[in-house]
């Protein structure tokens, strides 16, 4: 039992060594760069290398809480490699085992080496973490006992090597604990810098009456910013300083803009549905917000169209980059670098202090976050993160429709239930929903207006039901006269089709 609580002590030791890293390495990484945080960087390339019916996967199966699954892994794994690292301490191997801690830091500072946006002091807090965790290890199991008695673990045919004190022990986790908390509060405060937008010079009119049915469990047509999905490969939020903020937009020349530049070239407001391209049969990536930007086109004619350019290769601040077809861009419709949403800033989850929005794409070859560079070149030139992944080049969004109400395996009373929910067919826009019960005729829903074809529709239909168990199912039809198809497909190349059912029982 003795020996086996000395084990548990020496664990323990390479235990608090690796949170002790993390700690230096959070604590540092949120003063200079959060992005740069060990686990973020590490966390990053393995998104970056995991195969995209893994990633599918993770999407559909852990949802918005993807990335926290990710990180928990990532971090169970260091804790549970340093605590043998520990018990190689505790048995006479005081230098290969504070080496191998060294090592976990290392790997960050790789991973930091390889990121696309890396800068080199993104290798700092890796460093650093390197660097405390082998200290600390070593600290806490010294090569000769402390004055106080330190406890023995004993050996096979080696010195025995003292494990220190639980004064030592409570003492490295608070400093550790105090060290992650204050790294991570650090890089979640707010970008430095006030963006005050300008009144738009081109307005979106007063929504129209009947936009919102307002049927209770239906969300608003309007989707606050907080609530607005999101899908992105960062597990850091870049914070951006505004005023060292620019875009570069490479033409036929190169134009540099800062934010005063993008405010003063006169702002468009616009009403836009974005649907993410993962979103499968019914789910929640999808939402409806007033967006104020500045208009594409004319940028990409002021730097110049080069001949033969078919893509506009947009890159975000943390090196994520989208292809965006370029004759989309330029036909006429409300493609936009955004700065504002829902009459605010962007949030900084949102792509604070610019994005990309353009109508009628699904959002990773049309909605860049934290957006840098601009590049117009070729789809044969170069690729974007998702379309060198097998995702397809071309991804307009594909006519959808959602039950919202009721809710799947509701319990409902007998008599008139309101059946409710959303459809979609960015920049075509939403002719017709149709509603059936058990597979029979297909009924007509009632639409609520919409400003224009590039957002949502809302939908309710009145049904009769009656006891039993039931399956609700809906279709949609764009204005292009295409109803959407019965089969169901995966998101995986170009997003996923079938009609949405909820199966319902009533009493």
């Amino acid at each position: 039992m003795a020996n086996r609580r000395r084990g548990v002590r020496a664990a323990g030791a390479g235990l608090l060594a690796a949170l002790a890293a993390l700690g230096g390495g959070e604590l540092v990484a949120g003063l200079l760069r959060p992005q740069a945080s060990p686990v973020a960087v590490v966390g990053a390339t393995v998104i970056d290398l995991t195969p995209t019916p893994v990633k599918e996967f993770a999407v559909s199966t852990f949802g918005s809480h993807d990335k926290a699954v990710l990180v928990g892994t990532i971090v169970l794994v260091l804790l549970g490699f340093a605590c043998l690292l520990g018990l190689l301490a505790g048995a006479g191997r005081r230098a290969l085992a504070a080496t191998g801690v060294a090592g976990l830091g290392l790997v960050g500072t790789a991973a930091a080496a390889t990121r696309p946006a890396t800068v080199p002091v993104d290798a700092v807090p890796s460093l650093v973490a390197a660097i405390v965790g082998a200290l600390t290890l070593l600290a806490l199991v010294p090569a000769v006992p402390p004055t106080g008695g330190a406890r023995i673990l004993p050996t096979r045919g080696r010195r025995a090597i003292p494990v220190n004190t639980r004064r030592a022990f409570l003492v490295t986790g608070t400093g550790a604990a105090a060290a992650i908390t204050t790294g991570r509060l650090l890089a979640s405060r707010a970008p430095a810098g006030t963006l005050l937008l300008p009144p738009p010079a081109a307005p979106a009119p007063p929504l129209p009456a009947g936009t919102d049915l307002r049927v209770p469990g239906l969300g608003p047509f309007v989707t606050p910013a907080a609530d607005f999905y999101r899908v992105d490969t960062a597990l850091v939020v870049p914070r951006l300083l505004l005023d060292d903020w620019t875009l570069r937009v490479h033409g036929t020349r190169t134009i540099e803009l800062t934010m005063a530049d993008v405010l003063r070239r006169g702002l468009i407001e616009r009403d836009i549905t974005l649907t993410c391209v993962s979103n499968e049969v019914g789910g929640p990536y999808v939402g409806n917000a007033r967006w104020l930007g500045a208009p594409l086109a004319p940028l990409l004619r002021e730097a110049g169209i080069p001949a033969g350019s078919d893509q506009l290769l947009s890159r975000s601040a943390d090196g994520w980059t989208a292809g965006t077809p370029v004759d989309v861009v330029m036909d006429g419709r409300d493609a936009m670098l955004a700065v504002g949403m829902n009459g605010r800033a962007l949030p900084a989850e949102r792509g604070f202090p610019a994005r990309l929005v353009v109508p009628g794409l699904y959002g990773y070859v049309s909605a860049t976050k934290w957006v840098v560079e601009l590049r117009l070149t070729r789809y044969a030139d170069e690729h974007a993160y998702w379309t060198e992944r097998g995702w397809a080049v071309d991804a307009p969004v594909k006519t959808m429709s959602r039950i919202d109400v009721p809710a799947p395996f509701g319990r409902l009373r007998a008599g008139a239930v309101t059946v409710a929910g959303v459809a979609w067919a960015q920049h075509r826009g939403v002719a017709g929903v149709e509603v059936r019960v058990d597979g029979g005729p297909w009924q007509e829903a009632r639409l609520a207006a919409v400003p224009g074809p590039d957002t949502w529709r809302q939908w309710a239909w009145t049904w009769q039901a009656t006891p039993g168990g039931h399956t609700v199912e809906v279709r949609a039809t764009d204005a292009a006269g295409h109803t959407q198809q019965s089969s169901r497909v995966t998101p995986f190349p170009d997003g996923a089709t079938g009609w949405h059912s909820v199966a319902v029982t009533v009493t």
